[in-house]
């Protein structure tokens, strides 16, 4: 693995950890594609540090249980704007 990989890996993985991010989140920050978080994360990272690779993926676990959450949250943020009148 190149060496800039290895770096990014840790960086992401570090900062998912620290501020409880989600792949979609990092990604924005990294400005890479989700895709390549998750690759980093789920088949790169194992390889580079065992123990940051089980601290991540527990908290991409509690992302992905509360994710139907945040998307009703998101979808009442698109609607509270609109009217409901149609007339």
């Amino acid at each position: 693995m190149r060496d800039y990989i290895r770096k990014r890996v840790v960086d992401v993985s570090l900062y998912i950890v620290k501020t409880k991010a989600t792949v979609r989140q990092a990604a924005t920050v990294f400005g890479v594609s989700k895709s390549t978080i998750h690759k980093d994360v789920t088949e790169r990272l194992p390889r580079v540090n065992r123990e940051l690779a089980q601290e991540v993926k527990k908290v991409l676990e509690l992302n992905k249980s509360e994710r139907h959450i945040r998307g009703g949250e998101a979808t009442r943020r698109k609607y509270k704007g609109k009217s409901s009148c149609a007339s």
